[in-house]
């Protein structure tokens, strides 16, 4: 049913101005779909690192078909492959170690001697089900989903929504030719794609980048910065500790391209404040292809203040140099994420950091500027321990924090407009706070 709807508003477009038609894509999601009830409560597991496992990189050949897979590009998994027959495949897809969170990431080239349509099979250990709709690209830049009448699901789970809607496995029928084409699970978004991207933003005169440390595999941990590096007020932002989870990405593109465009707004900001952005906290795990975990088989995102792994101590040795360095204060910390739904995270309203409320006044202002938008909140009632980044920046640096999660699904466009819409109004309440602090330092002498 959200299939053919989003179809049906995209036909919409020559009729409809940009907010009406928002308008109407979040009126018909809320419709047609539960609500997220959000992820189970964190639990600590033990960080030291662990084996992975390494998948061959090489090209499949099916001589009898005269057909051709590869992995061997960064971001690519496929760890298995046997033809079943006639211009038929079957591909394993195994993570890199386990226990592991349920998102099973795949992404592959396939070409043959001539034009024809095969069947491949995608199949997973029987812990796994299927869970990202194929996208299909042919030079590996622009990407769409694969038509839904080429996916055949196979043992469909019967929940409503989540990880046991999903089914076990999907045969897709897709054509080839003598030019690869490329399948994955979401679009690709490797170190080079990130790499690219901060290269293009540290050319405005108020940004710069540095390498604040390297990952297991030595591959640069790059922090970008933007705006005035001598202020005392800080902010931090982080996204792909979880290397599938590119929708998040996409959406902390959006915020920081807000925060250095052209604006007055986005100009008067960044004479006040300084912002920090990781875009790519697990390097090794996004270009090898991982579900969950860096090349030290840990969940980055369970390690904070622990920091058995290199990722997360380079940003906390950062964070803090910072602090000792300028004699300020980081006020606010958000890490971008992808996980079923939208959904935001906060800290529960009792927490009070260095800008008291500022996450609920956001949440709050956002809904307001995006029509008929009800925002889904779960906030963290259990703060400690503190080994997720939200708990790790609000205890340790006292940020008032945030997971900012978008849903696998979401609409790119509406994934923009969100990021976008969010920076502003966040650079909005954080240069009011500054103000009305200053108003009343005055009126106080």
């Amino acid at each position: 049913m959200i299939l053919f709807s989003y179809i049906y508003i995209i036909r919409l477009r020559k009729f409809a101005g940009t907010a009406l038609l928002l308008a109407l894509s979040i009126a018909v999601i809320a419709q047609d779909k539960p609500v997220f009830q959000g992820q189970a409560p964190v639990v600590p597991v033990d960080t030291k690192t662990r084996p992975v496992e390494k998948q061959v990189r090489r090209t499949f050949s099916f001589e009898e078909d005269r057909v051709y897979f590869s992995n061997e590009f960064d971001g690519a998994r496929l760890n298995k492959i046997e033809r079943t027959g006639e211009n038929q495949y079957t591909i394993l897809i195994t993570p890199e170690n386990s226990p592991i969170n349920m998102s099973p990431w795949y992404a592959f080239k396939v070409w043959g001697a001539k034009r024809k349509e095969i069947n491949v099979k995608l199949t997973y250990p029987e812990f796994a089900r299927h869970r990202y709709t194929p996208l299909h690209s042919r030079n590996g830049k622009k990407w769409k989903p694969l038509e839904t009448g080429r996916i055949t699901e196979e043992e469909k789970g019967t929940a409503s929504f989540g990880e046991n809607s999903r089914p076990k496995r999907i045969v897709m029928r897709i054509k080839i030719g003598k030019n690869p084409v490329w399948i994955s699970a979401q679009e690709l978004q490797t170190s080079r794609h990130v790499f690219k991207w901060i290269n293009r933003i540290s050319r405005k005169s108020f940004a710069r980048y540095e390498d604040i440390g390297r990952s297991s595999e030595g591959r640069p941990l790059r922090m970008l910065q933007i705006g005035n590096r001598d202020s005392k007020k800080m902010m931090v932002v982080i996204s792909r500790q979880h290397p599938p989870e590119v929708t998040g990405y996409f959406a902390m593109q959006s915020f920081v391209e807000t925060i250095a465009g052209k604006s007055a707004l986005s100009k008067r900001f960044r004479r006040d404040w300084t912002v920090y952005v990781l875009p790519l906290m697990n390097p090794d795990g996004v270009d090898e292809g991982h579900w969950r975990h860096n090349a030290g088989g840990i969940d980055l995102n369970r390690d904070w203040t622990i920091f058995n792994q290199p990722e997360g101590k380079a940003v906390s040795d950062f964070l803090t140099s910072r602090e000792r360095e300028t004699g300020g204060k980081f006020y606010f910390g958000i890490d971008f994420h992808s996980t079923w739904d939208d959904i935001y995270y906060p800290m529960d309203k009792e927490f009070k950091g260095n800008m008291p409320d500022l996450v609920y006044d956001w949440i709050e202002s956002i809904k307001k500027a995006i029509p008929n938008y009800e925002p889904n909140i779960r906030p963290n009632e259990r703060p400690k321990p503190a080994i997720v980044s939200r708990n790790y920046f609000y205890f340790s640096h006292g940020m008032e924090a945030i997971v900012f999660e978008i849903g696998d699904n979401t609409s790119r466009k509406f994934i923009k407009m969100k990021g976008r819409t969010g920076a502003i109004e966040l650079m909005k309440l954080m240069l009011a706070r500054r103000d009305s602090g200053a108003r009343a330092a005055t009126a106080g002498k």
